[in-house]
């Protein structure tokens, strides 16, 4: 077990950080900018979280990741809340939280890049409706670490650009934050997945990463597309609102939200990946964990 970190301590903050950035680029399951999981285990499938510790300790429960080496879980679009402190962003220390799990699980634990770490990442303004949130999560930084803030902010920017753009099983379970839109596609890479992430890649309008997480009007002929290219029979996204928490977006979808209170999360045996309309039937909403756990 590693020692946990000292939020407020710029140093221990960037070593969490940096440690985990490299964890996650080296780790023996990363290919290009996904990482692969095998054709077994369990596997814990959630959606966007949105700086709720609540949930992700929820989460974090259900995964049993000391139980077994072949547990994973899956987490993205991980900052930028509606519970500011004093009108500032405090949600980096959900990324340190995260972070110090892949150190302590590594190959276990899969932080996705989604539009909100893409947006903190090329500073460009989004919101969750009290305001800029990037400018908002600076505002904390710099409140908390003083003239350590570039030195945070760098380490932050370091985790974001080593997480996974998807994950992907050997039995084809799929998970990213969203897909790029139908209109999009023309100018959508999907040779991506093989190779790591560059800047361009991060940039609009036809950067593959931004594509892959800002697209929210996918249609069955991008799906069909999509999972012929990369041998995929069950994708699992967010990115949208699902005011139940899980449901079904046709036969190979499944979409999630994990933050709000009727957030679910989907645990899949990676050995017998279920249908979409299966897959809904299994999820689990956070709101009985502690009912069940």
């Amino acid at each position: 077990m590693v020692d946990a970190p000292n939020l407020q301590d710029a140093g221990d903050v960037c070593a969490t950080l940096l440690d985990a950035a490299d964890i996650l680029l080296t780790h023996e399951g990363r290919r290009g900018c996904i990482d692969l999981l095998p054709d077994h285990g369990r596997l814990l499938v959630t959606g966007d979280l949105h700086d709720n510790p609540f949930h992700l300790q929820k989460i974090i429960d259900l995964t049993r990741l000391d139980a077994s080496a072949d547990h994973h879980v899956v987490l993205h679009e991980l900052i930028h809340g509606d519970r500011l402190l004093n009108g500032m962003d405090f949600s980096y220390r959900v990324l340190v939280r995260v972070a110090q799990l892949v150190r302590t699980y590594p190959g276990q634990v899969h932080p996705m890049l989604a539009n909100h770490e893409l947006a903190q990442l090329t500073n460009r303004a989004v919101s969750k409706g009290a305001g800029n949130s990037v400018l908002l999560f600076d505002h904390a930084l710099e409140y908390t670490f003083g003239d350590d803030m570039g030195d945070v902010r760098e380490a932050i920017d370091a985790f974001f650009r080593a997480m996974a753009l998807a994950v992907r099983s050997e039995t084809g379970v799929f998970c990213a934050h969203s897909l790029p839109n139908a209109h999009a596609m023309k100018h959508f890479d999907s040779d991506v997945l093989y190779r790591p992430l560059n800047d361009e890649d991060y940039t609009p309008p036809t950067g593959a990463a931004y594509l892959m997480t800002w697209g929210r009007q996918y249609d069955e002929a991008t799906i069909a597309q999509l999972a012929d290219a990369w041998d995929v029979t069950l994708f699992c996204l967010g990115h949208q609102k699902v005011e139940t928490g899980i449901e079904a977006a046709g036969e190979r979808v499944v979409l999630l939200n994990s933050d709000h209170e009727r957030g679910a999360v989907l645990p899949i045996d990676l050995a017998h990946p279920p249908t979409a309309l299966e897959a809904i039937m299994h999820g689990i909403p956070l709101a009985a964990v502690g009912e069940l756990t």
